[in-house]
């Protein structure tokens, strides 16, 4: 197969996967002002998704809603030129309902729609890279049905069954041109699903101490009848037709433990700590199986070789009065990408984050809710693609507000 096609492909299904390593924890604004903690203290209906477990330990149903606007940008350099991406700008949308069944009940029940994995990144079409990536897009929607039960003051748990869709391009050139001297274009689209399962328990020490723990399932996203379209001279049409593939995405499986605490002699502040272990291995490796075989296009297998990765949490509510709380946090993230496998198209390193937030309740049943992170990656130098023989240097940066709002029946 072309060198340059196979690695273009090959990046396709890495930018789908990439993109959970640069995780930003918008399923909920509580989680996105306080570092991506939120496994051991329940605050709202959005535990549906940081532990399924805390849905038994609301006082009532709740309807909760947020948007999150997340600005990227990336650069690239390397001895002879220096680039950057065009700002993309992403906005994940987020809706819980749920609670306890009766006031103070032990029973708990609820639903979750939020967006787990949306990224995108779009260098300029003649940028050093461009016959490797030119731009990619993906965002998913994950439905969770959830029960959870109180067994006792001291003991929950809960689970949640996972319905997931996505939506997937990815645009690249090739490297032969048009009789006005313009690149081959190449795009690929799919659609995917695939099912999981959410389940947590916490754990009530005392009046100020709360444990968690949850497992969220590995999902695999199913390409099925993906379309592969190619903008060639004619000659070359026999060698690059139209075509359709289908393929294997994992997303990870998530393992988290959490300690929640308010400091003695102070009613006013809860601390909250989260692991969060990330079985990245489960992508060893890439599939694409295409339905119609060229010298120029035939089904892929390419290694992966992610590693797991164990990422530090930490968070802080400060309740200043009836009406309003101030939170914040931050977080370090390990990159799963091993050298030799950094890719243009999402570009991944060590990553620090530092957010901050607050919460307004202004009527009874009516709660506001505010967050602002900033995510950037370490630099990555002399950074390898070997599969491509493309290397350079990366740096990575995010910037995301977000706003919430829920409602106490």
């Amino acid at each position: 197969m072309n060198k340059s096609i196979l690695a273009a492909l090959c990046l396709f299904s890495a930018a789908t996967c990439q993109a959970g390593v640069h995780k930003l924890y918008v399923q909920g604004i509580r989680q996105l002002a306080m570092g991506g903690t939120g496994t051991a203290w329940q605050w709202d209906a959005s535990t549906i998704y940081s532990n399924p477990a805390g849905l038994a330990r609301l006082k009532n149903l709740q309807a909760y809603g947020s948007v999150s606007h997340i600005y990227q940008a990336d650069a690239y350099g390397n001895s002879l030129t220096s680039e950057s991406s065009q700002a993309q700008v992403l906005r994940p949308i987020n809706v819980y309902f749920g609670g306890t069944v009766k006031k103070d009940g032990n029973l708990g029940l609820g639903i979750g729609v939020y967006s787990p994995y949306s990224q995108a990144i779009q260098w300029d079409d003649n940028w050093t890279g461009r016959y490797l990536v030119q731009s990619y897009q993906m965002s998913t929607l994950f439905i969770q049905p959830t029960v959870a039960y109180k067994f006792c003051d001291e003991v929950s748990v809960g689970a949640g069954f996972v319905i997931a869709t996505g939506v997937f391009d990815y645009r690249y050139a090739l490297p032969v041109q048009n009789a006005t001297g313009q690149d081959a274009k190449a795009q690929l689209h799919s659609n995917a699903s695939g099912v999981g399962f959410n389940l947590g328990v916490q754990v009530k020490v005392s009046d100020r101490v709360q444990l968690g723990a949850t497992y969220r399932s590995q999902v695999n996203m199913e390409m099925g009848g993906g379309s592969a379209n190619f903008t060639v001279p004619n000659t070359l049409k026999p060698l690059y037709p139209n075509t359709r593939f289908d393929g294997l995405m994992p997303m990870p499986q998530v393992f988290s433990l959490g300690v929640g605490f308010k400091p003695l002699n102070n009613e006013k502040l809860t601390m909250q700590f989260d692991l969060n272990y990330t079985g990245w291995n489960s992508y060893d490796s890439l599939r694409l199986n295409f339905a119609q075989h060229t010298t120029s296009i035939e089904d892929l297998h390419s290694p992966r070789k992610y590693r797991n990765t164990l990422s530090t949490h930490l968070g802080a509510n400060y309740k200043v009065g009836k009406v309003l709380s101030l939170m914040a946090g931050a977080a370090y993230e390990p990159t799963p990408v091993t050298d030799g496998y950094v890719a243009p198209d999402m570009p991944d390193a060590d990553r620090v984050m530092f957010s901050c937030g607050a919460s307004v309740h202004p009527l009874h049943r009516f709660t506001i809710l505010a967050a602002l992170q900033y995510n950037t990656s370490m630099k990555r130098r002399a950074a390898t693609y070997n599969f491509a023989n493309f290397n350079g240097t990366y740096l990575s940066q995010t910037f995301t507000p977000g706003i919430g709002l829920y409602y106490n029946f």
